[in-house]
């Protein structure tokens, strides 16, 4: 099959490579009709993390099933699923404990920028759409939100949910990245009556408005924090969602948040150091991490179908699944926030 592969910083490739294959009882093999790119592809595409050249990328996909393990249970052969980018089994304790992404049988997809991918614990991990047209295939127009279920709009939704995010808040987005967005989008959805977020970047800002938000912060750093404290009486935020990972980014979700409140965060840390001082003097707290997708997406799903959000708007640039290469350029040089790719 094609699948999109790294083979050092800045080197991104379509090539041939085998098409997965059932490992085991409960694998399920998904034909991706859809599949897009991740801030976080970013991060071995500039050469932040290591690179293993040659490797798959791309987590996040849609797609058809096109076969199960002899153990696969709830799915059928012709379903249109939601693929999380981190598989599960959904009966383990942590599962059960609603930690989906700490599944002691942990998978995460691997090759969701290609034509074909593997999930481990099909029935644990897929999530069926239902209704969704003629021969189970999606109305085009839906298909940027449900392809945001995928990843960005789950880790946007736990973000919120690590804060605290209740009605009547006053709510800090730090990052004005898709799962930035998607915070922003969640915490207006759960009735935060303030939703601030932190962009420079005008395009970006007229969707985050779109989503909820009640005001813009274009400052970084103290000006930033100060910018905070006159829009909030000198008190902070309520709930802070952190949507970066940078050392200056945490700084700045810290600095914002009121004594007592809860910094959410779901950026993948790279070079932080947490203000353990201030968090202690001021009763700050962090929780969060990799998002359980799974948790979320069956009603994220339904929110979705009713029309109630629309997360898909957090892509910007289409293109064909060719040109790959041609989407991280883009989203590196900043000139596209989401970029969702086509067979």
């Amino acid at each position: 099959m094609r699948a999109t592969t790294i083979h050092g910083p800045g080197d991104i490739r379509l090539s041939e490579v085998p098409d997965p294959t059932l490992l085991e009882p409960t694998d399920a093999i998904v034909r991706v009709t859809s599949s897009c790119i991740c801030g976080s592809d970013l991060w071995p595409y500039r050469g932040e993390n290591p690179i293993t050249e040659g490797a798959t990328i791309g987590h996040e996909c849609i797609g058809v099933v096109e076969e199960v393990g002899s153990e696969v249970r709830d799915l059928r052969v012709g379903d249109f699923v939601v693929v999380p980018f981190d598989h599960c089994d959904g009966t383990c304790a942590h599962c059960l404990a609603g930690v989906h992404s700490a599944c002691v049988n942990l998978g995460m997809t691997t090759s969701g920028q290609g034509e074909y991918a593997r999930v481990v614990h099909a029935d644990g991990s897929l999530v069926r759409v239902n209704g969704v047209g003629d021969g189970g295939v999606p109305d085009p127009a839906l298909v940027p939100s449900l392809m945001a279920l995928s990843d960005v709009m789950p880790t946007g939704w736990h973000a919120a949910v690590a804060a605290g995010v209740k009605a009547g808040d006053t709510v800090v987005v730090v990052g004005d990245g898709a799962v930035g967005l998607c915070g922003v989008l969640a915490a207006s959805t759960m009735g935060a009556e303030k939703v601030v977020v932190m962009s420079r970047h005008e395009p970006r800002q007229r969707i985050a408005r779109d989503f909820g938000a009640t005001h813009v912060v274009a400052e970084r750093g103290k000006e930033g924090a100060a910018a905070i404290k006159e829009i909030t009486g000198g008190i902070g935020a309520d709930a802070v969602l952190e949507c970066v990972g940078t050392g200056q980014a945490v700084g700045t979700a810290f600095a914002v948040a009121r004594p007592g409140s809860t910094v959410g965060f779901v950026g993948v840390p790279h070079g932080v150091e947490l203000p353990v001082g201030r968090m202690f003097s001021k009763n700050v707290g962090l929780a969060g991490g990799m998002a359980p997708v799974r948790r979320y997406l069956p009603d994220l799903l339904d929110l979705v179908l009713a029309g109630t959000i629309d997360p898909g708007r957090v892509f910007d640039l289409t293109l064909p699944l060719d040109e790959v290469a041609e989407g991280y350029r883009a989203m590196d040089e900043r000139r596209a926030i989401k970029v969702l790719l086509q067979p």
